[in-house]
């Protein structure tokens, strides 16, 4: 009656196991990329909900943002968005609350600000992804 394993059992198991893990883990990488996709996308459908509400009940204006580290003005202070800071999760970093002021969104990828605001249109847009609201892949 043996009671241990061999060396060759042992190592048939870690084989197992590694290659299990190569296929599992990929998969772990692409969810969270996804969640931060998603997460984005319902941070800028958020904002614009804000800014159409402010518009509406300020005469047809739109609140006075300023590029910089993403105070977006007068929609938090007056209330119109509640909760958290807009985080661009598909951006990431220090840069993912930033807010640049620009009349288009953006055709490439990159990571120096997370928010894009027209001031004449009042629309809004995630750095990182295209006017169609669709991400632009990371390099």
């Amino acid at each position: 009656m043996r009671k241990a394993f061999t060396l060759v059992e042992i190592l048939i198991v870690v084989v197992i196991l590694g290659i299990l893990a190569g296929v599992v883990v990929p998969q772990f990488s692409q969810a969270t990329s996804q969640a931060k996709e998603v997460a984005t996308l319902e941070h800028v459908t958020r904002l614009r909900r804000a800014l159409a509400v402010y518009y509406v009940r300020n005469n047809s204006a739109f609140p006075a943002i300023t590029a910089g580290n993403g105070s977006w003005g007068e929609l938090i202070s007056a209330g119109y968005l509640k909760g958290s800071i807009p985080t661009n999760d598909w951006v990431g970093g220090p840069n993912a609350r930033n807010i640049i002021i620009r009349d288009s969104a953006d055709t490439t990828y990159h990571m120096n600000y997370g928010w894009i605001y027209d001031p004449n249109t009042g629309n809004v847009w995630a750095a990182g992804f295209d006017a169609q609201d669709i991400a632009i892949p990371r390099p």
